[in-house]
């Protein structure tokens, strides 16, 4: 066990290296450059900008350097928690990421529960009533939830939300709990906004995994075990939860290191068109203004979600089937 957490952290410490090199490259590949955009931003403002103020940027920016000059002189500092200046809001990107991150990993885990405590038992039922009129209906939910894009979902559910139970949408908190300090009234006001983005969030996942369990279960029904234990006199109750689901969870857990970072990704475009505080909108402004040091840091952390999600789903699997060995 020890020798495999050990193997698989320097693995990890490899995968997310190589990975923010690729994006890294990536990111500098189209034309232009962060300066077009802080020089668009001056003369926006009326203000002169001078050859020697343009040369004096560009050598505060680094931007004539190469490519490799550049991303060693950002991951040489990023191992100590400094991950550059944002050029465009001439802020700190630790700062700036560190003030919404929390929000988007808060939206995305809620999101990821709601997925999996709706789409086990739902899947189930599915299973076990197969071919009837309520596993027609969660057929056709599951293809809607996947169909339906996440920003038509969040549009309909805004209107609903507002016109028929006149919530407060497009904000975390309400006027009275914006400035106010943290208690169990901000925090119970924050959980009655945050049901809309987690729904819309989550959907289509809870879709997909309905999809899977239901699948899956229905082929582990009719493994030889699962008729063992029935001929043995066990309950139907205890077959199926005991016997069958525990083993049909398993696609679902072998997906779960790449659900979350996939998550917090599908929480951009529902931020932007929900106006919420998350990494969402400054990951998308910080790709347009080609603001470099913003944007892999972005991707940064979505590597080590999913190499740390990764290695999360391989423990889990371990411990749902004991026939899985870490070595």
């Amino acid at each position: 066990m020890i020798t495999f957490l050990i193997r698989r952290l320097l693995f990890m410490v490899v995968t997310v290296v190589f990975i923010s090199m690729i994006s890294f490259v990536l990111i500098e590949l189209p034309p232009g450059s962060a300066l077009d955009a802080k020089l668009q931003q001056f003369r926006s403002r009326g203000l002169n900008v001078t050859s020697d103020v343009v040369k004096s940027l560009e050598e505060r920016y680094g931007i004539n350097d190469p490519i490799y000059t550049k991303y060693w002189k950002w991951i040489s500092r990023a191992v100590y928690g400094d991950f550059g200046q944002s050029f465009y809001l001439d802020q700190p990107v630790s700062s700036l990421i560190g003030s919404r991150i929390w929000f988007s990993i808060g939206m995305s885990t809620a999101a990821l529960l709601f997925a999996w405590l709706v789409a086990i038992p739902v899947g189930v039922y599915s299973a076990t009533h197969r071919n009837s009129l309520p596993d027609y209906l969660i057929t056709v939910m599951q293809f809607l939830g996947v169909a339906i894009p996440e920003f038509l979902l969040a549009i309909v559910l805004m209107f609903i939300a507002s016109w028929y139970f006149g919530v407060e949408v497009g904000v975390l908190y309400s006027k009275a709990y914006r400035d106010a300090p943290w208690g169990v009234g901000k925090l119970l006001d924050l959980l009655s906004h945050l049901w809309l983005p987690v729904v819309v969030i989550g959907t289509h996942s809870t879709a997909w995994l309905t999809r899977v369990m239901r699948a899956n279960l229905l082929d582990v029904m009719g493994a030889q075990y699962v008729q063992t234990a029935r001929s043995k006199g066990l309950g139907e109750r205890v077959v199926v939860w005991k016997h069958a689901v525990r083993n049909a969870l398993h696609p679902l857990v072998m997906a779960l290191g790449a659900t979350l970072p996939a998550l917090i990704s599908g929480e951009v475009i529902v931020s932007i068109v929900l106006n919420l505080p998350t990494t969402g909108p400054l990951y998308v402004q910080a790709l347009i203004n080609k603001d470099m040091y913003l944007a892999i840091t972005f991707l940064l952390f979505l590597s080590i979600l999913l190499v740390v999600g990764n290695l999360l789903a391989d423990l889990a699997l371990a411990w749902l089937d004991p026939r899985v060995r870490l070595e």
